[in-house]
């Protein structure tokens, strides 16, 4: 059998072409001759395949949007804002006019008015350049590619469905719901003719391919594959009349979808289904007025967003400002906060957009009552090496008892890594398909399971080192089960089939077992802080193998149900439940509703880096009388014993009745090096009022742990505390956030079409107990002359993940003016996230015109 050899492909967010001069160029050209787009390698293994971004960025813009407006005036009529949304487009046309006197012309994508004030463009490097120097731009930021963050199981036609399955979250409000509310789905298009969603599906929008028909479409590569996320996430809303009296957790809300992802080409010239984030933003500035008229009295309560940028937890930026504006329009984003597994304590695998402060982020707890597990019997001639029932690392499991031939990767290096695995031969041809690939676990197990089962294993075993059940990510393309066994009998096995023996594995069908992980955190669920150091994710639902609808139909006519994994579906029975809660109570605002689901939310014994506040309660959100905004706080990095760090919190009455509240910030465990100071510590507030409050932390010395969290308790006389937990770290990394700078040619004459290439590796990684980020907000490229003499900026990129970024020096300026011949050095400086106030990490190279 013959598999295609395939990329595995890196994390990749972007693909991104920057100004310098007149031209940006990857590392080599294409097969035209011309110079292909800068390019963004991921430094983060991942599975997801490369994604073009067409040399597109996104503007954003000093003026004011209607979303920043109206936080500013309290209140605005209809006709103010549409007023606004005028102003707004009118801010862009003068750039887009003045960029056209200067002979660029500039074709937007997206135009931004509500949420932000900006727009999203193929942007040619002059055009870039000369935007940097333009006073109304505020930011240019590279465009990333959005993952849908949940994947699909089997189908479940004759699965049960009960309610003690744990394939529902248990999640209601008696006598509520959804009726009235709109949740906007901001994922792939959904199967409106499904029975499961009929009556409960607005048309919605299609911003993939323009117009007003948000229906799943077919990939135009092979219409047999459907997208089916959006159904997926759809049918955990609103279903209803499934089988077994399966139902989403809102079924009498209504859902408007706009497809803001779907099938679009991949780098490899195939069809992926994924989205940007300029098309996500679009998502959002439409949710908030769905009609289109510029006046967004009509934004709908709820937005979920189906789909993450992988690692991406920048708390600034246009997605930041774009989450931040729909919730001053009264609308509530709800994200997953990713399935990159665990990270280390700090900055770790939180997805964008859920390192807003203003979004919802959700990560996954499993709520089956069952682990599955399939019997693995190793055998060596006559001799069974080993016999025992492990658990699925993964979603998949065999659907039937199956006895393999051994294979092998062609190149592995050391029992319990490997340096590289290759599953093809020389020609091309599968070594592995339709075997049992055993193969050591490895630095990266998640990208060894994917190769084997892109090569065509039928099963995947694993040896050198233990991993827990559901430890590797959700992925589309694993289609082998996965199981680790002990290394001593995988060595004994392999040692046999070297010696000639014939050796077997037989993998056996699914068996259920009790679940001891049930109610923790999945281990595909994204953990760590936000950017900015803030906790993330907020809050953690069920989101392991939830039944939902499937888009299409059976041979035989009968609709199609199966289950879903991803933070994206725990991120799904959130939406709804905000859905009931603001059917309950219409007068919560969006930050309103983003607090109660957050702030009564029940730790236990999860680390706040897990799980946020812990696990939401509807019930108790619904009988809540505080709320707070932020949601969750972070107090940076500790600088020393003189340091300290004062946050703002806003505390409201949402009851009815006046509170008597007291206020206090708890450590979690024992640490005497922390002192906080909360002013005032008791207030009264009447019905509907509000009060900031301020809390201020000092720490004379460091403790030993990297990172401290705790909550701060706002309690209500007679009712439920409010919890907003919070997070400071003590392990400032100095990493050098430009370790290498190289450029192609040292000495060239200028050229706009064959440019020298400056290649920079920005940002880092640091292992520190897990995988630490080390991402860089901004990164500057200056031109001086030999002698030091200032002459401007070459480049200025925010918001960049660890990668290596390339440049064209063609020879021209800032300006695009030719440089004259002579010596020049191009300095960099980049700067961390944080803390704010940090110094730059830098390099320099030389170079001369000829």
């Amino acid at each position: 059998m013959r598999v295609p050899r395939r990329s595995l492909g890196l994390l990749s967010v972007a693909i991104l072409t920057i100004a310098l001069g007149a031209t940006v160029v990857a590392r080599g050209r294409d097969g035209t001759g011309q110079q292909s787009p800068a390019s963004w390698r991921g430094l983060v293994g991942d599975p997801r395949s490369a994604v073009p971004s067409g040399q597109r960025m996104i503007v954003v813009l000093h003026t004011p949007s209607v979303a920043q407006r109206l936080a500013k005036a309290k209140y605005a009529t209809e006709a103010q804002e549409r007023s606004w949304t005028s102003q707004a487009y009118a801010a862009q046309q003068q750039v887009l006019t003045t960029l056209a006197t200067l002979g660029v012309t500039v074709h937007p994508d997206f135009s931004y008015s509500r949420v932000l004030d900006g727009f999203a463009a193929p942007l040619d490097p002059r055009a870039v350049s000369i935007l940097e120097h333009l006073p109304e731009v505020a930011g240019i930021y590279p465009v990333r590619a959005a993952f849908p963050a949940s994947v699909s199981e089997s189908l479940l036609a004759t699965k049960a469905f009960g309610p003690s399955s744990g394939h529902r979250p248990e999640i209601d409000l008696p006598g509520y719901d959804g009726r009235g509310v709109t949740i906007a789905l901001l994922d792939t298009g959904v199967d409106l003719t499904h029975p499961y969603l009929r009556g409960k599906i607005l048309p919605g929008l299609d911003l993939i391919n323009g117009g007003d028909d948000a229906t799943a479409r077919s990939n135009p590569q092979d219409p047999s594959q459907l997208e089916h996320h959006g159904t997926e996430l759809a049918g955990l809303l609103v279903g209803a009349g499934g089988p077994g009296g399966l139902h989403g957790v809102a079924p009498g809300a209504t859902v408007l979808p706009i497809r803001v992802a779907g099938w679009q080409p991949a780098a490899d010239g195939r069809n992926l289904v994924y989205g940007r984030s300029d098309q996500l933003i679009a998502g959002l500035d439409r949710a908030v007025d769905p009609n289109g008229d510029g006046d967004a009295h009509d934004a709908v309560r709820v937005a979920l967003v189906g789909v993450s940028e992988p690692y991406a937890a920048f708390a600034q930026g246009p997605e930041a400002i774009a989450v931040q504006g729909a919730l001053d329009l009264n609308t509530l984003v709800v994200t997953p906060a990713g399935n990159d597994g665990t990270a280390g304590p700090t900055f770790g695998s939180v997805a964008g957009p859920a390192g807003a402060p203003g979004a919802l982020a959700v990560g996954a707890t499993d709520s089956l009552t069952v682990q599955p597990r399939v019997r693995v019997v190793l055998r060596s001639g006559l001799d069974v090496i080993l016999d025992r029932f492990l658990p699925l690392l993964g979603p998949v499991a065999p659907a039937h008892s199956r006895t393999l031939h051994v294979a092998t990767p062609r190149s592995t290096r050391g029992l319990a890594g490997t340096s590289s695995v290759d599953f093809f031969d020389a020609k091309g041809f599968s070594l592995v398909a339709g075997r049992a690939v055993v193969a050591p676990v490895g630095a990266d197990p998640q990208a060894t399971a994917l190769a084997a089962a892109r090569a065509g294993a039928a099963a995947v075993v694993l040896y050198g080192g233990s991993l827990p059940p559901g430890s590797l990510r959700v992925a589309e393309e694993q289609t082998a089960p996965v199981v680790v066994v002990p290394t001593a009998a995988a060595v004994e096995l392999l040692a046999a089939q070297r010696a000639g023996i014939d050796v077997g594995i037989a993998i056996g069908a699914r068996r259920n077992v009790a679940n001891a992980e049930r109610g923790l955190v999945a281990g595909f669920s994204s953990r760590g802080l936000a950017f900015d150091g803030a906790v993330k994710p907020n809050v953690a639902a069920p989101g392991v193998a939830l039944a939902t609808s499937e888009p299409g139909a059976a041979t035989d006519g009968s609709p199609l149900y199966g289950t879903v994994n991803g933070t994206s579906a725990a991120a799904a029975t959130v939406a709804g439940a905000a859905a009931l809660l603001a059917q309950m109570r219409p007068a919560l605002d969006g930050p309103a509703l983003n607090s109660l689901l957050t702030g009564y939310a029940d730790r236990g014994d999860a680390s706040a880096v897990d799980v946020g506040a812990g696990t939401f309660r509807l019930g108790l959100s619904a009988v809540g009388e505080v709320a707070a905004q932020p949601s969750t706080l972070g107090f940076g990095i500790w600088e020393g014993p003189h340091w300290h760090a004062t946050r703002t919190v806003t505390v409201r009455n949402v009851s009815t009745r006046r509170l008597q509240l007291s206020l206090s910030s708890v450590v979690d465990g024992e640490s005497e090096a922390l002192k906080f100071k909360v002013v005032p510590d008791r207030l009264v507030l009447g019905i509907g009022r509000s009060a900031r409050i301020k809390v201020t932390v000092t720490a004379p010395a460091a403790p030993r742990a990297r990172l401290i969290t705790g909550v701060l308790q706002i309690a209500a006389a007679g009712s439920e505390t409010l919890r907003v937990p919070w997070a400071l770290s003590f392990r400032r990394y100095s990493a050098n956030l430009v370790p290498r700078v190289t450029i192609s040619d040292k000495s060239f004459k200028p050229s706009d079409t064959n440019p020298a290439v400056l290649t920079v590796q920005a940002g880092n990684l640091v292992r520190d107990y897990g995988l630490q980020i080390q991402p860089v907000s901004r990164l500057d490229v200056l031109l001086y002359t030999a002698t030091g003499r200032y002459i401007g900026v070459m480049a200025r990129l925010r918001n960049l993940l660890p990668g290596s970024y390339s440049f064209g020096i063609t020879g021209r300026g800032p300006t695009s003016v030719q440089l004259a011949p002579g010596s020049y050095e191009l300095r960099l400086a980049a700067w961390p996230t944080l803390p704010l106030d940090a110094k730059p990490s830098r390099a320099r190279v030389s170079f001369r015109i000829e």
